[in-house]
């Protein structure tokens, strides 16, 4: 699906953005916002009546979430009482699947179907060499098959044999299973079969962790359809013992209203709902910083942004044109799950502040994917880290203030730091620790510099067209760098870079997506189908939001559809305008989608419609962006200087003059080299380069490349 929520455009004759409101006035109290990333938890507290905003980064408590996210709200000292919302980005379930702690899953499929999980497409682990293995999220013992079949139009071929059902029911309670998948044969089509079955395991199951692959996706492609059900049905559990304890927890302390979950979409859904669809949660961390730039870039007038979220872990890239983050529906965790339900579209690589330096078994330096992670964490932060990481080589090129770090449980000297980097790998390659050092860098870089080039490039655009939206902890110390390699004109650094990733659940609206096949040749398409169809998709949406119990202000609608030439495998998302689309408008869509990407025109070639998609969307209060801004500028620039001191820049010793952030002018021009400081981050300007500030309190960097 190509764009988020196109909604200054979107065309929608009977339910506007404005219609069907809920009834009752929009909250009004605190709201806050919490993301837990592999190394920090983030939170961002914002009260709408005063102006007031509170920030916390605590580390991230890996064993349970919930600690490190109730260490934040305490650290800010808010009364949960007066809080009126509160929105969480997870990496739960990422990780639970990454790491493969997942819930004891069996699933119930269509005879002579309980391999397609692992047999999957015609592709393999690794696409070179005659070794590799997959191990399926559930094992073969577990999948189990009963008779039925549906045919590709939905009409009855096998009756569901209910007795197998159930027998199939009690030998997966025999055998342990926690969670249950319900995955038979062209169900999109026709879900009759699920449903019966599904109510008949409901009703010998001991609890509610049952997932029917059509209500994720009622989409055709038996392999992914039936990826996307395992995955939801594995994490489920593991998603519904956080969030419950988690909401608990918030309930004990004065929080009175329902948590709010980000998902991967973009959107957030009430903790009440969350665990049907736990699926939509994976990459809910990467997409809470992208909906963030893209409010941001929106209210900045910047129409086209590279996101950058460079944490402890990891770097995510995105893209945000016109104020819309691309979303996609083709998502690959890893090897073997397939994730196909809409997410923002991001990328990402193992290069975070955290990421590991070494030598590999040629005796050449690499950076990452392994990360020091939260614990024990890069040297600097005296946790035991022994390792050098990127976060370990700002501090030796003085880019970094040892005195400023946050979290540092035990001080631990810069010549300790040296001899580390000397001693892991310097002697080996005949550098001292400062070459050393500014080596990682160079490669870091020239890593996130790929992942860029891998969103923009790979796709058709080109990178110099946007401006570089650089935040997380780390992000804004490469920021410019990376801008001046990949040639990008101008880099964005948010006001609060730090916890931008926790901005962004705060700004984030509801949002429900849903997705139907049709699989049709326009030429023999029945148009009013298509247009029954998505209705019947917004009025579930609408339901949906119902049942969230959230007061919303008003709501939007995102349409659009797969398309492709017949004969074809490869789709193409285009954007329609709703249930009064037309033949004709599909067409024109289509060819004009098709010639942007690949630069041909296929006149002979007839046109598929092959899945409807509709977002329904609530939106919430928007909250001030403007009130990020520092409220206590100096009156000059010079007022802002707090120090100095020579930092490497290319290979040359630079006297640097550091700044206060929140002490810089309202109106000012600055030149680099400069380094800018601020209780979440530090931002690098290079030499050459210039800042000014917008409205908004973010800093705009004009780059030099010179």
């Amino acid at each position: 699906m190509q764009g988020l929520a196109d909604w200054p455009r979107i065309r929608f004759q009977n339910l506007t953005d404005c219609d069907n409101q809920k009834q009752g006035a929009p909250m009004k109290g605190i709201e806050i916002g919490v993301d837990v990333g592999g190394t920090f938890t983030d939170l961002i507290s914002v009260n709408p009546q005063s102006g007031d905003i509170k920030i916390a980064k605590v580390p991230t408590t890996t064993d349970n979430q919930a600690y490190g996210v109730m260490n934040a709200l305490g650290s800010v000292g808010v009364d949960l009482k007066g809080v009126s919302a509160i929105s969480h980005g997870t990496t739960t379930t990422t990780n639970a699947l990454l790491e493969r702690k997942i819930a004891k899953v069996g699933l119930i499929t269509t005879k002579g179907f309980r391999d397609i999980l692992e047999l999957g497409r015609r592709t393999r682990p690794k696409p070179y060499g005659l070794k590799g293995q997959f191990t399926p999220l559930i094992p073969r013992n577990l999948r189990l098959e009963v008779p039925e079949r549906m045919d590709a139009d939905g009409k009855v071929v096998t009756p569901l044999d209910e007795a197998a059902v159930l027998e199939a029911v009690g030998k997966l309670r025999e055998l342990g299973v926690e969670s249950i998948v319900i995955h038979f044969l062209h169900s999109y089509k026709n879900p009759t079969h699920e449903r019966r079955a599904k109510e008949i395991v409901l009703q010998n199951w001991p609890n509610t962790y049952v997932t029917a692959g059509h209500e994720l996706l009622s989409e055709y492609r038996e392999y992914e359809r039936g990826t996307t059900a395992a995955i939801n049905g594995a994490i489920k559990p593991v998603l519904d013992r956080y969030i419950m304890r988690l909401q608990s927890e918030l309930e004990d302390a004065g929080f009175t209203h329902d948590l709010l979950v980000m998902q991967g979409n973009g959107g957030s859904v009430a903790a009440s709902m969350v665990t049907e669809g736990a699926v939509s949660t994976v990459m809910s961390g990467p997409a809470s910083g992208v909906m963030a730039a893209a409010a941001t870039s929106r209210v900045a007038g910047i129409d086209r942004v590279i996101t950058y979220d460079m944490g402890g872990t990891s770097s995510d890239v995105g893209v945000v044109q016109n104020g819309i983050p691309q979303v996609t529906s083709e998502l690959d965790l890893e090897y073997g799950l397939p994730i196909h339900v809409p997410m923002v579209d991001v990328h990402t690589i193992g290069a975070g502040g955290g990421s590991i330096a070494y030598l590999n078994e040629a005796g050449l330096l690499e950076v990452g994917p392994r990360s020091a992670g939260a614990m024990p964490g890069p040297i600097c932060y005296g946790r035991g880290g022994r390792e050098p990481t990127i976060t370990d080589a700002n501090l030796l090129l003085r880019r970094l203030d040892p005195e400023a770090l946050l979290s540092v449980e035990s001080s631990v000297s810069i010549s300790e730091i040296e001899q580390i980097f000397e001693k892991k790998i310097g002697r080996f390659l005949g550098m001292n620790a400062l070459e050393v050092a500014d080596a990682i860098l160079k490669i870091a870089n020239n890593k996130m510099a790929g992942a860029i080039r891998m969103v923009s490039l790979s796709k058709g655009l080109d990178p110099r067209d946007f401006a570089l939206f650089a935040f997380g902890g780390a992000g804004p110390l490469h920021g410019v760098s990376l801008a001046r390699e990949l040639g990008i004109p101008k880099v964005v650094l948010p006001a609060r870079p730090g916890i931008t990733n926790a901005l962004g659940c705060v700004v984030s609206d509801l949002r429900h997506d849903f997705v139907n096949t049709i699989n049709c040749p326009l030429q023999s398409l029945d148009i009013e189908e298509v247009r029954s169809l998505i209705r019947s998709q917004i009025q579930q949406g609408l339901s949906a939001l119902e049942k969230d119990n959230i007061v919303v202000s008003k709501q939007a609608f995102v349409f659009s559809a797969d398309m492709q030439f017949q004969g074809q495998s490869h789709i193409l998302p285009v954007t329609i305008s709703g249930p009064d689309v037309t033949l004709e408008e599909l067409q024109s869509r289509f060819d004009e989608v098709y010639w942007t990407r690949f630069g041909v025109e296929l006149p002979e070639i007839r046109a598929v419609l092959v899945n409807v998609h509709t977002a329904v969307i609530g939106r919430r209060e928007s909250v001030d962006l403007a009130m990020l801004k520092s409220n206590t500028p100096a009156a000059t620039l010079e007022q802002a200087v707090v120090s100095d001191r020579p930092i490497l820049f290319d290979g040359k010793w630079h006297v640097t003059q550091i700044y206060e952030r929140e002490r810089l002018p309202d109106q000012f021009r600055l030149q680099g080299p400069a380094i800018i400081t601020q209780l979440d981050t530090t931002s690098v300007i290079e030499p050459g380069c210039t800042v000014v500030q917008d409205d908004y309190g973010n800093l705009i960097v004009e780059i030099s490349n010179e």
